[in-house]
């Protein structure tokens, strides 16, 4: 999606839920979660600036990120045959497991709490 504007009807597709919610609420619930990430940013930033991060590396978050997109990308893949629908439902399952124990991991961490 990087970059690319999306019709209403395609942001519409994107809602985990079906209920019927406003356009102008749905666009400014958008523009808040992109405000938010935006501070969580700068913040992990400012936090590694003033050392109260021991490290400031984010790889265990590109990491994490990678996980999400390989498990998306499973997702969109899954084929309508039945046999190959199953084994992916499988990895898709264990590929969700993995990247909720790696985020609990992660929030756990010393380092991640302050």
């Amino acid at each position: 999606m990087a970059g690319k504007p999306l019709k209403y009807d395609e942001k519409a597709n994107l809602r985990l839920t079906k209920a019927t919610i406003s356009r102008g609420s749905f666009n400014r619930t958008l523009k808040q979660a992109k405000e938010n990430v935006t501070k969580s940013i700068y913040t992990v930033i400012l936090l590694g600036y003033l050392g109260i991060f021991e490290s400031t590396t984010l790889d265990p978050y590109l990491e994490i990120a990678n996980k999400l997109h390989a498990y998306l990308e499973a997702y969109k893949d899954i084929p309508n045959e039945e046999n190959d629908m199953n084994e992916r439902a499988r990895v898709i399952d264990l590929l969700r497991k993995e990247l909720e124990m790696s985020l609990k991991q992660l929030s756990s961490s010393p380092e991640s709490s302050l």
